[in-house]
């Protein structure tokens, strides 16, 4: 019987001893230009544990995240490029905003009000996280920064009407946050004068070993607290059922090493996603508060981070489509399966799927996706299944 690596149930929290009484910074500088010669501005984000997050302007993209190890030993853990090159050359979505719906629409197609509405296809018959030229792609305006106990930055993003299809001027704040709890928040909030659609989430492609580590993410241990997951068809569209997860690879309430079950070609939501690329039901509707999403701990380095949203869906992706023709931030090829993404967010085809809620926003209201990773490291032991 195969054994998996199961986290403690207290796990040392990044620099206990450290002097918490230090403020953080949120510390401005540039990280370079578009092709039309737009500066793009960054801003790093530190604490008094050795953690740090800087967040560019390109896409309010998290460009890295540096984290100790079990050792102290202190590495970025997210997936991207070193200058503006990469991002322009070969978008990837590293770290990125998606928006203005994230995930897959059907043939990039929605009705709103009686009307029909068209988004660009860049994702073979379907639309893909807002278009070919959605949020990811485009340079936000920093709005502010605070330096303390908790830094933080907010980036503006004004879509206006008819960008990529959509209706409605679309006002979006991002704000990232980090605190002296080692715990970095992603708040994204909109406005619209008009109705529309929408559903933000980052996407950041985490490598808990380094992303300049040759130890990818499969070994990284995964939980995730849903018993039901939305099926797809050959093109990643839900196909309206929600499936239970028990007795397949899809079960995840018990923590499994990704790497276990990720190419298990007897299931074909497998060979659709080429892995995982799925969501899972995690609640039925948007809540008030924070819930917990998902648990991933490396035991490698002993890097671990528990995933809080209010979003009802969490999209799992394995790194399927990383095909080793780039090459990350420590001059390392990136290859399938070297990082794993987390999205919360509103299920997949919302917008033309009534069963799975709704992605409507009318004047008056505030859409918000509030995203937290509580990181952390510690001692692992093994324990069999």
């Amino acid at each position: 019987m195969r054994k998996a690596w199961m986290m403690l149930a207290a796990v040392a929290t990044v620099g206990l001893t450290a002097n918490t009484a230090w403020a953080g910074d949120a510390k401005r500088s540039t990280f370079g230009k578009t092709a039309e010669g737009k500066t793009v501005p960054a801003v790093t984000l530190t604490n008094s544990h050795g953690v740090s997050a800087t967040v560019i302007a390109w896409g309010a993209s998290l460009q890295a995240l540096r984290m100790p190890d079990r050792e102290g030993k202190i590495e970025d853990v997210v997936l991207g490029y070193p200058d503006m090159t990469g991002y322009l050359a070969m978008p990837e979505f590293f770290g990125a905003t998606v928006g203005r719906v994230a995930n897959r629409i059907d043939k990039g197609r929605f009705m709103l009000d009686g009307r029909p509405y068209q988004t660009p296809l860049n994702d073979g018959p379907n639309a893909l996280h807002g278009g070919t030229k959605g949020f990811d792609k485009v340079v936000w305006d920093v709005v502010s920064t605070k330096s303390g106990d908790t830094s933080s930055v907010t980036l503006r993003y004004v879509s206006r009407d008819g960008d990529q299809g959509y209706p409605g001027t679309l006002t979006v704040d991002a704000t990232y946050s980090l605190d002296e709890n080692n715990a970095l928040t992603i708040d994204y909030r909109a406005t619209t004068d008009r109705a529309t659609v929408v559903n933000l989430s980052n996407h950041a492609y985490w490598n808990l070993s380094g992303e300049g580590s040759n130890a990818g993410a499969m070994d990284h241990i995964l939980e995730i607290p849903a018993d039901r997951y939305t099926p797809v068809n050959e093109t990643l569209i839900p196909t309206g059922e929600r499936r239970p997860v028990a007795g397949t690879v899809f079960d995840f309430r018990t923590p499994h090493q990704i790497g276990e079950r990720v190419r298990d070609a007897r299931d074909i939501q497998i060979v659709y996603g080429r892995g995982y690329d799925h969501n899972w039901i995690i609640g039925d509707k948007v809540t008030a508060d924070q819930h917990l999403m998902a648990r991933v701990h490396d035991p490698l380095s002993g890097r671990g981070f528990e995933l809080w949203s209010n979003q009802p869906g969490l999209q799992f992706y394995s790194g399927n489509f990383i095909n080793g023709t780039i090459t990350g931030k420590a001059k390392r090829i990136y290859r399938g399966g070297d990082a794993i993404v987390l999205e919360p967010q509103l299920f997949p085809d919302t917008v033309n799927q009534p069963a799975f809620g709704s992605a409507r926003l009318d004047p008056g209201q505030t859409y918000r996706n509030t995203i937290t990773f509580r990181l952390s490291t510690g001692q692992t032991q093994p324990q069999p299944r």
